[in-house]
């Protein structure tokens, strides 16, 4: 006979979305803990694009969800959610849910609240995320930006990073850089506007030392025209990002200075700096402060970018070793999941 699940794990998005993925799965993982799944249809993302492929597992989905029985699964239960419980809600699935729990924790990691692009600004966000918040016996988010927003709509915020398991991350050890350098940058396809919005300076870059940019990220049938000639696409996969994150030179970490970057976790950043990385980034956000801990370059404008991330590559391998083994120690003492277990399990209810 087997034992009753430790928690109900419930999110809008598929085992494959990074949010669901880094801020719940892995913590099941690495616990070791059991759950019962509510995972919507299982999608990547619920972009408009996403959705319209998969218009009858979006619907059959949709009635799963509002349904009585969703509601009764967690009865008498811990339930963690992350971001949403339905991406046509405008609050009252998600409030039904933590209600019905035992423990109802939400969990954030980016500034929903703000994404006001597209239908989303219809759906309402906000709302949405106000509505969970006060509904939770506990609000999770990933950072202070996170937590000043959620203290204004709940009873019990916490602040926990989200996390890295150092040893899933090849160490980079050789710190030489040849005369073809590689600069990478690891993330979604929705998030490559960032890089667009400094190629610029990368080519500035391309033509001072030769460098090749490359992207860890989706596919896509035809090149940003911004990138065209600039980058190397890579798909992303979950057993090779390690090694090819330790091959690169140095990793870059570009955000633009908005209501909704601010409120992003620098996941990308915690990878690089798990790699040993030398790294270059915005200081927005959680990105501000994982630039300090890992002694790492801050860029806000052109001239910062053409001038960081060509120190980070024209400085001795010793001293790129010495910043890259630094933030190696620093995302195991700051950002991994044995840093923050205890805290976690106390914030599930467990």
């Amino acid at each position: 006979m087997s034992s009753a699940p430790d928690l109900v794990a419930a999110s809008a998005y598929g085992s494959t979305a990074p949010s669901t993925r880094v801020r719940l799965l892995d913590w099941l993982a690495h616990l070791g803990l059991s759950a019962l799944r509510m995972e919507y249809a299982g999608l990547a993302n619920n972009s408009t694009r996403t959705i319209l492929r998969a218009p009858l597992a979006v619907a059959a989905a949709e009635w799963r969800t509002r349904g009585r029985t969703a509601a009764e699964r967690v009865d008498g239960r811990s339930l963690v959610l992350s971001r949403e419980a339905s991406p046509f809600s405008r609050g009252a699935v998600e409030e039904r849910l933590l209600t019905r729990a035992a423990w109802g924790v939400y969990d954030l990691d980016d500034a929903l609240f703000a994404d006001t692009a597209g239908w989303r600004r219809v759906l309402g966000k906000d709302e949405k995320c106000r509505r969970a918040m006060s509904a939770a016996d506990m609000v999770v988010v990933g950072n202070d930006y996170l937590a000043s927003y959620a203290a204004d709509h709940a009873t019990r915020v916490t602040v926990i990073p989200s996390c890295v398991e150092p040893d899933d991350y090849t160490p980079k050890t050789d710190y030489s850089v040849e005369d073809r350098p590689e600069i990478v940058w690891l993330g979604s396809g929705s998030t490559e506007q960032y890089v667009v919005e400094i190629a610029p300076a990368l080519r500035e870059v391309q033509r001072r030392t030769g460098a090749r940019l490359t992207l860890i990220s989706s596919a896509r049938t035809e090149e940003r025209p911004e990138l065209d000639g600039l980058v190397t696409r890579v798909p992303w996969r979950a057993s090779e990002v390690a090694a090819r994150l330790a091959a690169a030179d140095v990793a870059i970490a570009p955000l633009r200075d908005d209501e909704y970057a601010r409120g992003k976790c620098a996941y990308k950043v915690l990878q690089y700096a798990a790699a040993g990385l030398p790294i270059v980034a915005s200081p927005v956000g959680a990105n501000a402060l994982a630039i300090e801990r890992f002694d790492a370059w801050s860029a806000v404008d052109h001239a910062d970018w053409v001038s960081q991330v060509e120190d980070a590559l024209s400085m001795s391998a010793a001293r790129r070793e010495a910043r890259g083994q630094h933030a190696r120690s620093a995302v195991a003492e700051h950002y991994s999941f044995a840093a923050w277990a205890d805290k976690w399990r106390k914030a599930v209810g467990l």
